[in-house]
């Protein structure tokens, strides 16, 4: 596939349920490409071919369905980038399970690699970095608590974590 042949988030989203659906069962068919989709098989037909011809997936009408090793390099590297964007929604920034879900989605579309790039890094440093870590997430949780963001609850954080750096001393 070309550089510039951009594959629409249609056509993303049926190499990331192909994938997964080759992860769980070998093989994907139409029929269960369009149960996990919620589509018409219709659309899947029409999918289906614009990958084929794209030279993303093996496919015959009636058959079943695989990722070319180009086409699983695509699905992969959609699946990372949902992943990593669901983890940093339900691991930082507190989003529920569903939200999360279905915005990591939304977003794998339109992140480019640089980003993404940049993203890990935050995700990393704030889990391993020692003025980090979980206690700022947990103080993050506290600001956003209420819905009332206001720079009182980052002054009495402060406080708190002079007291315990005295108690350290």
């Amino acid at each position: 596939m070309e550089k510039n042949d951009k594959l629409s988030e249609s056509l993303e989203d049926y190499l990331e349920v192909i994938l997964d659906l080759e992860s769980e069962r070998k093989v994907a068919r139409a029929k269960d490409i369009a149960e996990k989709m919620k589509v018409q098989r219709g659309s899947v037909t029409s999918a289906l071919k614009k990958l084929g011809e794209k030279g993303l997936i093996n496919y015959e009408p009636y058959s079943f369905i695989t990722l070319t090793e180009n086409g699983k390099t695509i699905a992969n590297e959609i699946a990372h980038r949902h992943s990593v964007l669901k983890d940093f929604l339900l691991k930082v920034l507190q989003v529920d399970k569903e939200t999360a879900e279905l915005t990591a989605c939304r977003m794998e579309h339109a992140i480019d690699k640089e980003s993404l790039e940049k993203l890990l890094s935050f995700f990393d440093f704030i889990h391993n970095c020692p003025r980090a870590g979980q206690d700022w997430i947990k103080a993050f949780v506290n600001y956003c608590s209420d819905g009332n963001l206001e720079s009182k609850k980052c002054e009495s954080c402060i406080d708190e974590c002079n007291q315990q750096l005295k108690t350290l001393s």
